[in-house]
């Protein structure tokens, strides 16, 4: 399974770069208000630091809007940059004419099967269902990305499945054991996947072990 950074802090994204486990990042306008830096400014320097998908969201309503938006984002780097696309009908629209250009896209806020079945039709590069916006509302989330998964295996689509407002580490190993191609995983979560008591205490008596070894 592929991992993300959902984030836009320029910081976070040099950290989890230098584990050597990064293989892309998902961006929206919310996670660039948090940096307070202007957004072609921040992206650029992001496509600089990781050599994979980099999702950046329009924010135009309509089809002609979103791949106006996403021609111009494409330009900042054709190879890496992937167009997040509302998932609705002018958004379908759009995700048909990027994939006739050759422009990677993400279609995002996905909440049901069927969504993710008119996206993947449509020629999505990746959807992006949002698991944890599902649980707020007392939902499961993972139990969509199994469906997707399944629906999509038994007709042989290609579009990945990012599983994306991910809250905990057991949302990651839950879209790991489904199958999904890829989880995008905020900074602190990705730093509790790394972390466990019993590492640290073995560490601790290892090293507190190491002490007691007689010396030259």
């Amino acid at each position: 399974m592929k991992i993300f950074i959902d984030s836009a802090d320029v910081k976070e994204i040099k950290e989890v770069e230098s584990w050597g486990i990064l293989d892309g990042v998902t961006t929206n306008p919310s996670l660039v208000a948090k940096t307070g830096r202007e957004i072609k400014e921040c992206v650029t320097e992001i496509t600089k630091i990781v050599d994979g998908p980099i999702s950046v969201e329009v924010i135009s309503t309509d089809a002609a809007g979103m791949v106006k938006e996403a021609e111009e984002w494409a330009k900042v780097n054709p190879k890496n940059i992937t167009i997040k696309i509302p998932m609705s009908i002018e958004g379908l629209k759009a995700v048909k004419v990027l994939a006739g250009k050759n422009i990677k896209t993400n279609v995002t806020l996905v909440f049901s099967p069927n969504q993710a079945l008119l996206a993947a039709k449509a020629g999505a590069t990746f959807i992006s269902p949002f698991v944890g916006r599902l649980d707020d509302i007392s939902h499961f989330g993972m139990e969509i990305v199994g469906d997707i998964v399944q629906i999509y295996d038994n007709y042989g689509l290609t579009t990945e499945i990012i599983v994306a407002s991910v809250r905990n580490p057991l949302h990651v190993v839950e879209a790991a054991r489904m199958g999904a191609h890829v989880s995008t995983i905020p900074f602190n979560v990705l730093k509790q996947m790394v972390a466990h008591p019993l590492t640290d205490i073995g560490i601790k008596k290892f090293f507190d072990d190491y002490q007691k070894i007689p010396k030259k």
